[in-house]
């Protein structure tokens, strides 16, 4: 029996058949604007107020403030309250960055997990994570290094990643095979405004839903519809599927 941790997300843990393996790493991929932050605001806020399990959060782009800022303006009220009381861990830019240096970033981090107090785990963005190494090889060695340490410490883990494209199959990544699931956020412009759609295109050692599903952002985070889109505004050709 896989263990699974819940994303607490309407909807996306029904696709996901319960949940993400636990102690596993998923890329969340999408263009600019398409959720990805807010999906991992909602999992962690999630996961320490409907599960008792305590997150840490990284992010090399965005301020502390800025955080909390972005997960009250959705409804994430006690956020801060986590946050002071240490359920939930923030290491912003401003600490990641410091020593513009990988090994320093993980050493901060390492000293976190020795405790194994965290359950999860949000690296935001993995752009910017990369920025700390010269090239593919060295690239490729130090993720599966991170990644390792953190499946042995226990951290079921999300990473975004910035997909310049709108279809995600044209722009595929070293990351995603990397990764033990990948799941895509994509919108597309309408005449009146914007649709937003998520595709879980792979999950290791578990039954997923690979059709594309209608979601919609609003106050209290990411909701996922149950009815699969046709999607039919992507031709034959375009289609991931």
């Amino acid at each position: 029996m896989i263990e699974q941790t819940k994303t607490g997300i309407e909807g996306l843990d029904d696709i996901l058949n319960g949940g993400i393996v636990k102690n596993s790493t998923t890329l969340v991929s999408g263009n600019p604007g398409a959720g990805k932050s807010i999906l991992c605001l909602q999992y962690i806020y999630n996961g320490i107020e409907k599960y008792d399990e305590k997150g840490i959060y990284l992010s090399f782009e965005e301020d502390e403030s800025d955080l909390r800022e972005a997960a009250e303006s959705l409804g994430f009220e006690n956020w801060q309250d986590h946050v002071d009381n240490g359920d939930i861990k923030v290491y912003d830019k401003q600490v990641l960055l410091r020593e513009n240096d990988f090994t320093s970033s993980l050493d901060i981090l390492l000293e976190e997990l020795e405790d194994g107090d965290y359950d999860r785990l949000v690296l935001d963005s993995l752009a910017m994570f990369e920025l700390f190494f010269e090239n593919e090889k060295e690239k490729r060695t130090y993720l599966l290094k991170f990644t390792d340490i953190l499946s042995d410490s226990g951290l079921t883990t999300l990473m975004t990643n910035e997909q310049g494209a709108v279809f995600p199959d044209t722009e595929i990544g070293l990351e995603n095979y990397l990764t033990d699931g990948n799941i895509y956020l994509i919108q597309t412009p309408t005449d009146t405004g914007v649709n937003r759609y998520v595709w879980v295109a792979k999950m290791r050692k578990q039954n997923i839903e690979t059709d594309i599903y209608p979601m919609e952002i609003d106050r209290g985070g990411i909701d996922v519809h149950q009815n699969a889109s046709a999607f039919s505004m992507m031709s034959e050709e375009e289609s991931p599927i």
